[in-house]
Order: structure tokens, then C-alpha cells, then sequence
């Protein structure tokens, strides 16, 4: 027996055909591939839901809600990378990657950006179904329920566009800004450490380099807050790190 058939009979209370009628979206810019998964999926009695890029899969996460998203990873306008990382800033939906790429790091790179599994072209219709049956049966957790905006003070945040609003007037932030302002929305009102923040923003490499921070929360507060020297929610925690209070 197989690793993925012992993993599906390990997942006690599941049904055999895992969640009948579940949606799934397949974010493929190749048309063959694209045509080739709708049969599949709908001869298994799976709801088939197509994006042939990036920004339009991240969309239809956003509006449809699918229980499943295949992904790949060579798509014409975000890499798939890059798609599975924003849809993790606020959805845990489960997400499988379908990709041409095989090197390991590919795989690795995939699932620390947040995916769930990884499947190699050509691949197997016997083997997507029992991975996509796995992906069904695990429970989604607390996280799942995350809400797609964040206010705090005259503050919204919108996840799934990636936009910030203050007043209701837009403003601009870089990429880092947004990530990170996105890292500290995730655990309002608890204090997050210099190391947490400049791993999941920057990445392992940059843990030691902690004036990123300070330059960074210095731009966010001109940016969001009306006395950026007296700052009401991007709170310093001396010695320790940051936190944003949800209200004052």
C-alpha cells in the first residue's frame, strides 16, 4: 500500500468520495489542461470553477469561497507562488499545486508558501483524485473563518484586493509595508517579537537584522498614523517587538 492510499484510510469519518458536490477552482492558463480537469472533476461529481491567471483566481477565491483550488504555478501574470502566499494572508482554503516544475525546491518552495500539496506534470488522474480527496477530508481550522478586511481607528485594510484605505481615501504602501501590516492585522492586540516579524516578512535570513523593522514602522506610522511620534495603533513594545492595538 501506498504513503497517500495509508494517509486516506487514516482520516477516521470520511466519506469514501470525500465532500460531494465540492467546489473546486482551477487556476490553469492552458486551455488542454483546463478542459482535460473539467471532465475529470465533473465526472466525479465535483462543481468545476476555471481562472487563466493570477489575479482572476485570487477573485474567485475572494467571491466564491471554493472548497479546493488547484493551482499552477506558471501562470501568465503572478507566479503561483506569489498567488498562494496573498490567499494565505487571509483563506486557509486547501490548495494544490499542479505544476511542470519537479526540482524538490520547487515542492518546497510551494508548501512553505502555503500550499497544501504538490503534484507533478504528467501526473496521474487516480493520484489528483485521492489528493484531492485528502485535501477535502482535513478539517479546516480556527483561521479559515479569517475575515477578508481588518479596520482599526479610521484604518481598513482589505486583504483581498491588497489595498489600505485611511478615511476612505487610499493610500499607497510598498509591498514590505503591506506584508507587514498584514503580519501584525493577523494577531491584533498581541505582542509580536522583532524575530517573528522580520522572518515572516523578510524571510529566516533576516532575523538578526532588526532596524528593517524600525525603518519600516516608522513609514507605516507617517502613513496611518495622524501623530506618527505619538502612535495609537502601531505600538512599540520596548525590547520585544510590535503590536497593533485594535482600539484605543
Amino acid at each position: 500500500m501506498n504513503e497517500l492510499s495509508k494517509l486516506e484510510e487514516s482520516l477516521d469519518g470520511a466519506v469514501t468520495s470525500g465532500r460531494p458536490s465540492a467546489t473546486i477552482l482551477v487556476v490553469e492558463d492552458e486551455a488542454p489542461i483546463r478542459r482535460f480537469l473539467k471532465l475529470t472533476l465533473a465526472d466525479h461529481g465535483y462543481k468545476f470553477v476555471e481562472a487563466i491567471c493570477g489575479n482572476e483566481g485570487l477573485a474567485l477565491v475572494a467571491t466564491l469561497r471554493p472548497d479546493l483550488v488547484i493551482l499552477d504555478l506558471g501562470l501568465p501574470d503572478l507566479d503561483g507562488l506569489e498567488v498562494t502566499k496573498q490567499v494565505r494572508e487571509w483563506c486557509q482554503v486547501p490548495i494544490i499545486v499542479l505544476s511542470a516544475r519537479g526540482q524538490e525546491k520547487d515542492k518546497v518552495d510551494a508548501l512553505d508558501a502555503g500550499a497544501n500539496d504538490y503534484l507533478t506534470k504528467p501526473f496521474g488522474v487516480g493520484e489528483l483524485l485521492a489528493r484531492i480527496r485528502v485535501a477535502l477530508r482535513v478539517p479546516r481550522d480556527s483561521e479559515g473563518a479569517r475575515p477578508s478586511t481588518v479596520q482599526f481607528g479610521d484604518v481598513l485594510l482589505d486583504l483581498v484586493h491588497r489595498r489600505v484605505f485611511l478615511a476612505e481615501q487610499e493610500v499607497h504602501l510598498t509591498p514590505i509595508e503591506f506584508r507587514l501590516l498584514v503580519a501584525l492585522s493577523r494577531y491584533q492586540d498581541r505582542v509580536l517579537t522583532h524575530n517573528h516579524l522580520l522572518k515572516e516578512v523578510w524571510g529566516a535570513a533576516y532575523q538578526d537584522e532588526s532596524h528593517y523593522l524600525r525603518v519600516y514602522m516608522a513609514q507605516l506610522r507617517r502613513k496611518l498614523e495622524k501623530d506618527p511620534a505619538n502612535p495609537r495603533y502601531l505600538i512599540t513594545e520596548p525590547g520585544v517587538g510590535y503590536r497593533l492595538r485594535s482600539q484605543v
